[in-house]
């Protein structure tokens, strides 16, 4: 029996729903941890995000603290925490690190969405006596939306790989399975783990590409599909005769 097989009978085996942590259990936290901390950094990074692409200022600062928070390696930083905060707050430690690591992403995404609205589409909204509120949460909102969902499906990605180091703090998560078969020398748990964890990846993500794609507005939906054929034919129209 391979590598593979192993580490599929592990996942499917009956001594996954016993033990100190089971293995749905061990599933259901690190989605938790995955959840809490994604939507933590939205409800900080998405007001911010608006008010740098509606406004223009403080972009620089932006990009430089993401590209800075990028930069920073996630098992440092969660270890970091840890230390800082005390052992006794391995969990508020652990979903700080994850925050900030999910903040960079969805800030990009909010505030590069409000800037990708044509300045076209933003004057004529004004020229009709919105206020710039109005035009932030009728016009620029709803059109940067897939983009603010491209920033969240990064950040859940990135979140949902990284809370495997919290295995490495406290017993949470399908990061347990691969630190305790590290120790233990067991591959095909440390396999299996880790298969379940790009599982996990894989749904999220075709989740938020569907989303992504269902939030982008109907008007702008149908301006696309009518786009390729027109410019098919303007080509057409413009291109040299071979004969």
């Amino acid at each position: 029996m391979n590598l593979f097989a192993e580490a599929v009978a592990w996942i499917f085996s009956p001594a996954r729903a016993e033990g100190a942590l089971p293995l749905s259990e061990a599933i259901w936290t690190h989605l938790a941890f995955t959840f809490v901390s994604v939507l933590i950094a939205a409800v900080v990074a998405i007001p911010a995000g608006w008010l740098i692409g509606h406004t223009g200022r403080g972009r620089e600062i932006a990009v430089a603290l993401s590209g800075a928070a990028r930069a920073v390696p996630s098992f440092g930083l969660v270890l970091l925490l840890v230390l800082v905060l005390g052992v006794t707050h391995k969990i508020g430690a652990s979903i700080t690190a994850f925050v900030l690591l999910a903040v960079p992403p969805i800030l990009a995404g909010a505030y590069a969405g409000v800037e990708a609205v044509e300045r076209r589409v933003v004057d004529g909204a004004r020229s009709v006596g919105m206020t710039p509120w109005q035009v932030l949460h009728k016009v620029e909102t709803p059109l940067g939306l897939p983009l603010l969902i491209g920033g969240l499906r990064s950040a859940t990605l990135q979140v949902v790989a990284t809370v495997t180091l919290a295995g490495y703090v406290g017993n949470w998560g399908l990061g347990f399975y691969i630190i305790q078969g590290i120790q233990i020398r067991d591959f095909a748990q440390i396999l299996g783990a880790a298969l379940l964890v790009v599982v996990l990846a894989l749904v999220l993500d075709a989740v938020f590409a569907l989303l992504q794609r269902f939030v982008v507005p109907r008007g702008v939906a149908a301006g696309r599909a009518t786009e390729s054929p027109g410019r098919r034919r303007r080509r057409t129209a413009t291109a040299p005769n071979p004969g």
